[in-house]
């Protein structure tokens, strides 16, 4: 009797401990902000300028407590082509659609079986969700035809024979998400319309599938940024960033408690174009509170952070949560109101979203864990692809080498800012004008592919760059055409072709 009691004792010391060791895996919030630049996060702002226009305090307090990186770049000056990359690991030119997936309609980026942020957490053992916006392809049925995937069409003519009322592949319950909440093409293009677990949510009870135009937007006072079609007969966009935002506090809640970690993917509606912020959300004014409807949007992105903080703590896992802030690209391209307050999106960086300079794809990236990193400021090269091989050394989880092949574990330098354990040269996209761009020890070139040319061979270098001397990148500093440095383009334009045409691996995952 006494030994089976021993035997009984230690097994269910042993269940407890399994349990324990489940608890011990972090939970894991990654936020991809949409359209936002360095200078618009104050924390990056007060680096250069005593001239603070607008205060992000919720997200200034992750970079308080958290590693915040200087020289972070998002895979691509665009978010179509970034969100690939972020989503694989892999570099935009590896991807079969390397200049991105422009429509909810097409075709998905994602190769079968290919590793996803989500597919990589489901097999870290976590329970997965994604919130907001996707634009990495989706399927839907043909209007009248249930057996017949629609085919995207080319022109100006609008898409209305396509049955948008349940995403039939392509979306993120395909790719490695149990929960979802989805914007296909985020608020900007159709469908117009937001979907709960591939089905579409109604914005309202009386809502149906209708024509959204802009003469219907007017009374909202927007002027879609896109493409006139199908969407919720209720459709607004003002209401899509409070519906986020407690979809994903409610997903907390509901998830702290259970067995398994959860792993959040979070892709805001904001900032992207058309402007139309909450009047309210969590009891913070919004509308009409900054200088343009376009500072309301960082407003309101900030709230939305700090209200998933808020039920973080109240949940008591806030010290054990793994979260990440960054950007699909830089910042927009400023509006009149927003140029007049002073307010700079790309900070002290020269140019913007859709551009090759470090204004296009410089982004904030903050990554908090209170009870494991210390605040660190680290002005080492990181990659919005380095996500996924930092999230499978923090759940040890395997990746093969042929997956996530240019993602690089950030974890050494996350516990260590002086390790050296980093990137030795970095590759990103420009935007629709097709740029490539290398930068390796503060030298950055910047190359034109000829668009005509379909095969993408035909390349010029158009601008080397020493960042060390110009940051800002002036033009009377771009060294490419001086003989005295004709050496060093060859040398990184030599570089950046083998590494593109190859599809040579430049990451590294533990």
């Amino acid at each position: 009797m006494k030994n089976r009691r021993v035997i009984l004792a230690v097994l269910l010391m042993g269940i407890l401990s399994l349990q324990a060791q489940k608890h011990t895996k972090p939970n894991v919030i990654v936020v991809l902000a949409d359209d936002i630049g360095t200078g618009d996060i104050s924390h990056y702002r007060k680096m250069h300028s005593n001239n603070i226009i607008l205060e992000t305090p919720n997200i200034d307090k992750l970079a308080n407590q958290g590693v915040v990186f200087t020289n972070a770049h998002a895979p691509a000056a665009l978010c179509a082509t970034s969100r690939y990359g972020i989503m694989t690991g892999n570099s935009c030119h590896q991807s079969p659609l390397p200049w991105g997936v422009w429509s909810a309609y097409a075709k998905s980026a994602f190769t079968p079986d290919q590793l996803t942020l989500g597919t990589l957490m489901q097999k870290a053992n976590y329970n997965t969700a994604f919130f907001g916006k996707w634009h990495l392809g989706t399927s839907f049925r043909e209007k009248g035809n249930p057996n017949k995937i629609y085919q995207e069409r080319h022109g100006k003519a609008m898409e209305l024979g396509v049955d948008i009322t349940k995403i039939v592949g392509g979306g993120p319950q395909f790719n490695g998400f149990d929960y979802s909440l989805t914007l296909p093409a985020g608020v900007q293009d159709v469908p117009y319309a937001v979907y709960e677990n591939n089905l579409w949510m109604p914005l309202q009870k009386d809502s149906k599938i209708d024509v959204i135009t802009n003469q219907k937007m007017q009374k909202f006072n927007i002027h879609l940024d896109k493409d006139e079609g199908l969407g919720d007969s209720n459709w607004d966009p003002h209401l899509i960033g409070p519906i986020l935002a407690h979809k994903a506090v409610n997903y907390i809640k509901e998830n702290a408690k259970k067995e398994k970690p959860f792993f959040m993917y979070y892709c805001s509606q904001a900032v992207h174009k058309p402007h139309a912020p909450a009047k309210e959300l969590n009891g913070v004014k919004i509308a009409g509170t900054t200088p343009s409807t376009h500072m309301d949007m960082i407003k309101e992105l900030d709230v939305q952070i700090g209200m998933m903080i808020e039920q973080l703590k109240k949940e008591g896992i806030y010290e054990n949560t793994v979260f990440v802030f960054t950007s699909d690209n830089g910042g927009l391209l400023v509006d009149k109101n927003t140029a007049k307050s002073g307010h700079k999106v790309s900070d002290i960086y020269r140019g913007a979203k859709n551009q090759p300079y470090e204004g296009g794809h410089r982004v904030p990236f903050i990554v908090s864990w209170p009870n494991t990193l210390k605040n660190h400021t680290i002005n080492k090269p990181a990659l919005g692809l380095d996500i996924m091989a930092t999230l499978a050394a923090i759940t040890e989880t395997k990746i093969a080498k042929n997956e996530a092949v240019d993602s690089y574990n950030l974890l050494p330098v996350l516990k260590n800012p002086k390790s050296d354990d980093i990137h030795s040269f970095l590759i990103v996209q420009g935007g629709s004008g097709k740029q490539g761009i290398i930068i390796e020890d503060d030298w950055k070139l910047i190359v034109n592919f000829d668009k005509k040319d379909k095969t993408w061979m035909t390349r010029t270098p158009v601008s080397l760059f020493n960042l060390k001397e110009n940051i800002e990148e002036k033009e009377s500093g771009n060294l490419v055409n001086n003989p005295k440095y004709k050496e060093k383009v060859k040398e990184l334009f030599d570089k950046y072709n083998h590494y593109r045409d190859t599809k040579t691996p430049t990451g590294k995952h533990i």
